[in-house]
């Protein structure tokens, strides 16, 4: 007889999925790569054989061929789709299956069945609504092995109805000037620019070159983002009034100069600690996070309600505690290679 849960082993590139010698969110290239989402750090390149949803293996061929700074490496050498509820069969007699986990799209948990054991790899997830991909579905497991990007009581998001309100109200009392919205390219960018249509902004925005692919890709799999322009086609009196998009390295770059009286903006959960928001030198920083907050981690623990709790890629110490107050057996995973991705 083997040990309860033998069967998975946490390493600091990775988690093993022994029976199947299988990796999530391998840091290196492997074999066989199951992975959540395509953020680069979860998505890397170089693996001889990658599952994921077909969203994310969009995303991650998308980012492989644009030359950027972060892009994740060579394309795999085969990309094997699984979509959401579907279950697929692994070496050793293990079987995967793809849960939405609500971060960006195709982002999703996965499932992981071996010899009546039940582990859940959640990858970076949130449990807030998002007009750009499926909400987070809990799965009950036995070893549930979280992210704590945000694993602090004073992380608690705001309603993001108010955030945007923010930034319409900022630009209504300077239509002569644009509010220019720092935010990631995968993920963030497309869901302020959701939210914004959502909340009836039906005007164009506009983006910097770097954000056209995604957010084309993002529209392909079905996500209305509305009139799109590229600030490169445009005049600087175009943009008056208008909201403009670009990544987070672009705020105080040259490139701004080109814009009509820029008020500077940023959409990060980080936008919480005032110190980061001044070191940014922002104008009007937007409290917008594609991570669950502390209350978020902590009450999905109990929804899940697992034997054990592994914490990953965060502020892990307090989630730790949180758990151990509780008396539900937890333990953090010494996990490298995970960023906070600008949120």
């Amino acid at each position: 007889m083997t040990a309860p849960f033998s069967w998975i082993q946490p390493y600091p590139h990775g988690i093993h999925v022994v029976p199947a010698d299988a990796w999530v969110d391998p840091s290196r290239p492997v074999d066989l790569a199951l992975v959540t989402h395509g953020h680069a750090d979860h998505a890397r390149g170089g693996h001889g054989r990658t599952v994921a949803t077909p969203e994310t293996l969009a995303i991650m061929e998308l980012r492989y061929r644009t030359g950027a700074a972060d892009d994740a490496g060579a394309i795999p050498h085969k990309a094997e789709p699984v979509r959401y509820g579907e279950s697929i069969r692994l070496p050793g007699d293990v079987t995967a299956t793809y849960v939405p986990a609500g971060h960006v799209l195709g982002s999703a948990q996965i499932l992981l069945e071996h010899a009546g054991e039940r582990i859940v790899v959640t990858g970076d997830y949130k449990r807030r609504p998002d007009p750009t991909c499926p909400p987070f579905e809990v799965t009950p497991c036995d070893i549930f092995i979280t992210e704590a990007t945000f694993g602090l009581p004073v992380f608690t998001h705001p309603p993001i109805a108010g955030e945007m309100a923010k930034l319409t109200d900022r630009l209504a009392a300077h239509p002569d000037s644009c509010v220019l919205v720092g935010a990631y390219a995968l993920g963030k960018a497309q869901r302020v620019i959701a939210e914004l249509r959502a909340a009836g902004h039906t005007d164009p925005i506009y983006l910097h070159g770097a954000m056209e692919r995604m957010c084309r890709l993002y529209e392909e799999h079905g996500v209305d983002l509305g009139e799109l322009r590229l600030v490169a086609d445009h005049s600087k009196d175009d943009m008056r009034g208008s909201v403009v998009v670009c990544p987070p390295s672009a705020l105080n770059d040259r490139w701004s100069r080109r814009l009509p009286d820029p008020i500077t903006a940023m959409a990060s959960g980080w936008m919480r600690v005032r110190q980061r928001a001044r070191q940014r030198n922002l104008e009007l920083p937007l409290v917008i996070s594609d991570h669950a907050d502390w209350g978020e981690l902590t009450d999905t623990i109990r929804e899940v309600d697992p034997q054990e709790t592994w914490i990953t890629h965060g502020r892990e110490e307090a989630l730790l505690r949180w758990c151990q107050l509780h008396q539900r057996p937890a333990r953090a995973l010494a996990m490298v290679g995970y960023e906070d991705e600008d949120d």
